[in-house]
């Protein structure tokens, strides 16, 4: 079992910033893959970044490059979601998980990952 539990959440004007924070725990072999997801209601999960925890190795959705970058503390077992020039469309649940790095760049399906319980994200115009 993998326990991950986000923070750093809240609610801003468009064109700032907040930075989130993934603390992670457990039985992480195998899991290592960590991203970033959010959601909005009545769509579906959409994959934002993920780190590789050995390597480092980033990527990104299309639609938050240049503003935003993912990395990692190993010895605090935390991942970090920084997150500038919010935009309105930025609003959602954000949610961190946990898979594998050998299945495609968004760490697995989502069956095969491991959740946290989300922090919300709200972007004001």
């Amino acid at each position: 079992q993998v326990q991950l539990v986000e923070s750093g959440g809240g609610s801003v004007q468009a064109g700032g910033s907040l930075r989130l924070s993934c603390a992670f725990s457990g039985y992480t072999y195998r899991r290592n893959c960590m991203g970033w997801f959010r959601q909005v209601p009545g769509k579906e999960r959409e994959g934002v970044a993920r780190i590789y925890r050995g390597s480092g190795s980033t990527y990104y959705a299309d639609s938050v490059k240049g503003r935003f970058t993912i990395s990692q503390d190993n010895a605090k077992n935390t991942v970090y979601l920084q997150m500038n020039s919010l935009k309105p469309e930025d609003t959602a649940m954000y949610y961190c998980a946990a898979g594998s790095s050998y299945a495609g760049n968004w760490c697995g399906t989502y069956e095969d990952k491991y959740w946290g319980q989300g922090t919300q994200v709200t972007v004001s115009s």
